[in-house]
């Protein structure tokens, strides 16, 4: 394309304004919308591509319109046709202020689509945004400087594109002005980028050699490729298939949003459909329960609907009373999705600080959220050779395969079947930020084969047999706070009343049970799972536990607190200052790690979080460790 044809309308739509505006409006009504991302490394040209496609499609959206114009009669060009720089400098500078480190969503469209693109940063530790905007995408147009070739940022935007589904791939290699349109340099960055497609299984994508600045095969065929012999990238967008029709094919999903109930003649449960298509008389069952009815009513808000297809928000009416709530999923009645509580799931880690295995997140998935444990991961994928390496842990942006555990059975299918109830967010408990992204890509065995055994003498007999209510009573604080010396008083104190006791020291369970655990935060976090693992076991048995741990982690405290039963957790803060903790080294440990010889030592190279409204809070300045025992004592038994 020359550029002094980029000021000629492409899409001939005046005309039909002007005649019918009605029809117009309708044709455009019922446009096929495509999603599609742009990524690739910083620099690669994103901004002005999207800044080609909006001026060429000659539809830019109202907001874009009205700031355009702004700037245009701030620099004199009253009554010209928007600049196509001036439009680029706009998305440039909203670069430059920070606004596309998080996902910008533009929209537009021509006379045969509708289009929203998501504007994407290239920068690695901003690749959670990345996948944000993939996250709900048909087609990922993959950029590639022709300068620089395949790029490690390529390889893992491509990687995610693929683990989140995106069968369309569009491989624009930009900025061939600057190679003087070299068809051998396409050629060569071509091969290189199929090697590494073919090896994670993407057979099939489209490259484009083109020019985001000067427009070459963005609209038209450029005279500058003679020798590119396949479509632009707006012909390519305009007729590429949009798989919308391939949800409604699929067996019928809905997780519900929410009850609703306005009144005692109606009951309703909403929420958008995910794949396939009910009417009225068909045959559900809402998991994980397993109850069945059929459905009697399809309600929106236009009225009563004969059938419903994937894509849809809808209210869904039974012909029974039957148990069903937010989270619930209502499937066809003889295909129903599957419940588990143990998954092999992909992760992509997006926070800065590492995954802890054994650390309860929560679980975001269609409309449930639940507590969920990650284990050690089986293996972090290099996104540059696609070897899988061992780790036992990830970091910001890494990709591994694990085990995920949640705390009940929740309906799911694989993220390959379906994206709504597949995939998956991870929620820090603490700060409330996302810190993870997942796909499950199957259940584990051992979840269906291992059933919890009744017996039939439980906790309850326990607890009688020995006349009291069982107790955890969990010691935290620092290293040098007095929480053993407290803990063992406590106990003697207990004996003489004749309680039934076990005290699990810190220094005493690494001896055994955590013996092969260091000092790591992962490592911290699987000592104090283990730890309320066998506190619960004892709790069943009847007994007042008594620990005496760091515990450095609010989350891993509160872990604990949630395995007991209500009101058996009773947190205690042994408070004592981190100086006068020093003082009281009688281990020599703090010498040590001022030293660097200790690394990962609480309150010098790693934290300590301080519970924030603990049962019972003693204050080693003020009380002696044989008053703090009589206070703690007080509390149990008062």
């Amino acid at each position: 394309m020359s550029e002094t044809s980029l000021n000629e309308p492409i899409y001939k739509t005046d005309a039909l304004i002007a005649e019918d505006i009605d029809a117009y409006l309708d044709v455009h009504q019922h446009k096929t919308m495509l999603r599609f991302i742009t990524c690739g490394s910083v620099d690669d040209g994103k901004s002005t591509l999207i800044g080609r496609l909006l001026y060429d499609s000659k539809m830019i959206f109202e907001d874009q319109l009205a700031a355009l114009e702004a700037d245009s009669k701030r620099v004199g060009t009253q009554g010209q046709e928007i600049d196509f720089a001036l439009l680029v400098d706009g998305l440039a500078a909203e670069r430059e202020q920070g606004i596309t480190i998080d996902v910008a969503y533009r929209f537009f469209a021509t006379e045969k689509r509708k289009f929203i693109v998501a504007d994407t940063p290239g920068h690695e530790q901003y690749t959670r945004n990345m996948v944000t905007g993939a996250s709900t995408a048909d087609l990922a147009v993959i950029l590639i400087d022709a300068r620089k070739g395949v790029l490690t940022q390529t390889r893992r935007h491509t990687y995610l594109c693929h683990l989140l589904g995106i069968k369309n791939i569009v491989l624009a290699v930009n900025k061939m002005d600057l190679v003087d349109y070299d068809q051998s340099i396409f050629n060569r960055i071509l091969m290189s980028y199929r090697a590494f497609a073919s090896e994670l299984g993407i057979t099939h994508f489209t490259a484009i050699p083109i020019s985001g600045f000067k427009g070459d095969n963005i609209t038209t065929l450029s005279e500058n490729t003679p020798w590119y012999h396949g479509v632009s990238l707006m012909e390519h967008l305009e007729t590429v298939e949009v798989a919308d029709s391939a949800a409604a094919q699929k067996p019928f999903r809905m997780a519900v949003q929410w009850v609703n109930r306005p009144n005692l003649d109606f009951r309703g449960f909403s929420g958008q459909i995910s794949s396939g298509v009910i009417r009225p008389g068909d045959a559900v069952r809402v998991l994980p329960s397993g109850k069945t009815s059929t459905v009697s009513r399809i309600v929106t808000m236009d009225g009563d609907l004969d059938e419903a297809l994937a894509g849809q928000s809808v209210t869904l009416c039974f012909a029974d009373e039957i148990d069903c709530s937010r989270g619930d999923v209502i499937t066809i009645a003889d295909d129903p999705v599957e419940c588990a509580d143990q998954f092999e799931a992909t992760l992509v880690w997006m926070d800065e600080a590492e995954m802890l295995p054994g650390r309860a997140y929560w679980l975001k998935i269609g409309t449930q959220t639940v507590s969920a444990t990650l284990s050690v991961p089986k293996y972090q994928v290099n996104v540059n050779s696609m070897e899988q390496l061992a780790a036992r842990t990830l970091d910001l942006n890494a990709i591994g395969v694990l085990t995920v555990t949640t705390d009940r059975h929740i309906p799911f299918t694989p993220y390959a079947d379906n994206h709504d109830l597949g995939g998956f967010i991870l929620i820090d408990k603490i700060s409330n930020a996302t810190v993870a992204a997942g796909m499950i890509r199957f259940s584990l065995r051992r979840a269906d084969n291992v059933h919890w055994q009744a017996t039939d003498i439980g906790r309850a007999h326990h607890a009688t047999l020995k006349n009291q209510k069982p107790a955890v009573l969990w010691l935290t604080g620092l290293s040098g706070a007095g929480k053993s010396t407290i803990a063992n008083k406590v106990e003697q104190r207990l004996a003489r009343m004749n309680r039934h006791t076990f005290l699990l020291d810190g220094d005493n369970v690494r001896h055994g049970l955590n013996k092969d655990l260091g000092f790591t935060d992962a490592d911290r976090v699987e000592n104090i799972r283990r730890v309320g693992e066998v506190a619960k076991l004892m709790t069943d048995a009847g007994l007042i536990v008594i620990t005496a741990f760091i515990s450095p982690f609010r989350a891993e405290r509160d872990m604990v607190r949630q395995m007991m039963q209500p009101g058996e957790f009773i947190e205690i803060h042994v408070n004592t200052p981190l100086d006068e903790a020093e003082k009281r080294d009688v281990k020599g440990l703090y010498k040590k790690a001022r030293s660097g010889q200790l690394k990962n030592f609480t309150g010098i190279d790693s934290p300590y979080e301080a519970p924030e409204s603990p049962e019972i809070h003693i204050d080693t300045t003020a009380l002696t460790a044989d008053e703090a025992a009589d206070a703690i004592v007080a509390h149990l038994i008062p």
